[in-house]
């Protein structure tokens, strides 16, 4: 089936490359260094196409499904209760896991800017999220569009930065291996590679043109899968095992200032998808999903800076595999029952069987169950 490259088609694919590209790509170098290059770039594809093949089997679920729903709407409706359950907590889970790794990087990337350390973070990420906290409670919904425009920046800037700096790169740079953190990757590359919370979106965006979402998911993953690929080939390449865990504070003022527009916009969205969580799928006041949107994360962000609990890479990687494997098991799960349940012939079907299923399990299982035990 021919795909009808369009306005709309683009629009959908950039969708859910908004939707991946955020403060991800920041960690990606360092624990590519960490493990060794060749070490993060065989977990990119591996869990890259593990993703993308996520991607297309939700994409299938909604168009299994007449009606609109969200990510628990469609686990209430294709695995039941629990079903709806688990995926509003591991979708919670993730984006507080997000907002934690923001205030926690803007901190970082704040102070080095200003005062050129790192002593200040506590200081200036609490009041980067009071800021943003004034924002969320003023209502400015329409700023979520802000996203869009940190998107397009991150993509003119990042290959600015690869052209740039490609005659710098040391291939000696891409040698390294290292046993002992060959897991390393999985969290961050995981983290980076969330973007399952789009996929309903892209359905209703592309209504009229259903035929093409596969394409149109397809599309939207590579342009963030290639993106994560260079920025990543470049800053080891340059900067090898000095690389900073926020990778953008290697290179200097302009580069900080990227990262920090780039969480501000993730902050911003995210923060308000998680208030309009709890006020229609918790069913919480106005007031009380406020406190959990935008109070708690700083209530978070203290202790785990006083206790030193996590670090930027750290919280990412925690967040990627326990938020972004639940979603992707549920996602294969509700494609099995689809299959048989749905109300609606699809424009498109990815195969699946049990052997899928277990092996979805199996592979998102054990990464939670390695994080653990390492």
């Amino acid at each position: 089936m021919r795909c009808k490259f369009n306005k709309k088609f683009l629009s959908t694919a950039l969708t859910l490359s908004g939707t991946m590209i955020g403060a991800g790509i920041l960690g990606l170098p360092y624990v590519f260094a960490s493990a060794g290059f060749s070490v993060g770039l065989f977990w990119l594809f591996l869990l890259g196409i593990t993703v993308l093949l996520g991607f297309l089997y939700l994409g299938e679920v909604t168009l299994r499904t007449k009606e609109n729903h969200q990510l628990p709407g469609l686990a209430k409706l294709y695995l039941g209760p629990w079903g709806e359950k688990i995926m509003l907590i591991a979708v919670a889970f993730g984006i507080y896991s997000s907002l934690l790794a923001y205030l926690v990087g803007q901190g970082e990337s704040l102070s080095i800017l200003i005062f050129g350390v790192s002593g200040y973070g506590l200081y200036l990420g609490l009041a980067f999220g009071i800021f943003m906290s004034i924002l969320l409670w003023g209502g400015l919904s329409q700023l979520r569009k802000v996203e869009t425009y940190g998107v397009i920046a991150i993509l003119v800037i990042v290959f600015g930065v690869v052209i740039y700096y490609f005659p710098q790169i040391s291939y000696s740079n891409f040698g390294g291996f290292s046993k002992v953190n060959f897991l390393l990757p999985i969290g961050a590359v995981l983290f980076a590679l969330l973007g399952f919370t789009s996929i309903p979106e892209l359905r209703m965006e592309i209504r009229g043109s259903e035929k093409n979402l596969k394409w149109a998911i397809t599309l939207g993953f590579l342009i963030s899968f290639i993106l994560y690929f260079l920025f990543a080939f470049v800053s080891v390449g340059v900067f090898g095992n000095s690389i900073y865990e926020i990778a953008t504070l290697s290179f200097g003022p302009p580069m900080v200032i990227l990262g920090i527009f780039t969480m501000l916009t993730s902050y911003f969205v995210l923060g308000f998808s998680l208030k309009d969580m709890y006020r229609y799928d918790f069913y919480r006041s106005k007031t009380t999903s406020y406190f959990w949107a935008a109070i708690f994360p700083l209530i978070l962000f203290v202790i785990v800076s006083l206790f030193g609990i996590g670090s930027f890479v750290e919280i990412i990687s925690i967040g990627g595999i326990f938020s972004g494997g639940t979603v992707a098991i549920l996602s294969v799960l509700m494609n099995y029952s689809a299959k048989k349940n749905g109300k609606r012939k699809p424009e498109y079907s990815v195969p699946i069987n049990l052997f899928i299923v277990i092996l979805f399990c199996v592979i998102f299982i054990s990464g939670m169950i390695a994080k653990f035990i390492f």
